[in-house]
């Protein structure tokens, strides 16, 4: 297993709250992707952030997105934290997303994303969410 960080997910204040947060941390974002980029279709959620990291130490990464209802996701605070793994390949990927998994609830199959990495989603028999993501080779 590559890495297990933390992602959280905002109400359409994400990019506010990692301004804040790399503020505290210092740092830099070596990734900010919009919802538009990934998908013309988001309209007026276009400018949300679908996903941002900012590396806060060695291996530890913090990330996040926001999430509307038009964009088929619903903001409960308290719930908006997942688990998200890092992984070697594409079969450890399936393998942990199966045992994790079981008895819970799938939210996204793992399967190609269209930023290229093999991710899945899922809510566990516990009621804890988790993100898997193997990234695409280079």
């Amino acid at each position: 297993m590559a890495n297990i960080n933390p992602y959280l997910t905002f109400g359409g204040n994400c990019e506010e709250a990692f301004e804040f947060y790399r503020s505290v941390f210092g740092g830099e974002f070596p990734a900010v992707m919009r919802f538009k980029d990934m998908m013309p279709e988001a309209g007026d959620d276009g400018n949300l952030i679908m996903h941002i990291a900012l590396p806060i130490s060695e291996g530890n990464v913090l990330m996040g997105s926001d999430t509307t209802e038009a964009m088929g996701g619903e903001h409960v605070v308290g719930t908006n934290v997942s688990i998200a793994i890092g992984t070697d390949n594409r079969e450890e990927s399936d393998k942990l997303f199966a045992g994790l998994s079981a008895g819970g609830k799938v939210t996204m199959p793992m399967n190609d994303a269209p930023w290229g990495d093999y991710f899945g989603m899922f809510t566990d028999k516990y009621g804890f969410n988790w993100m898997i993501n193997c990234q695409k080779a280079k």
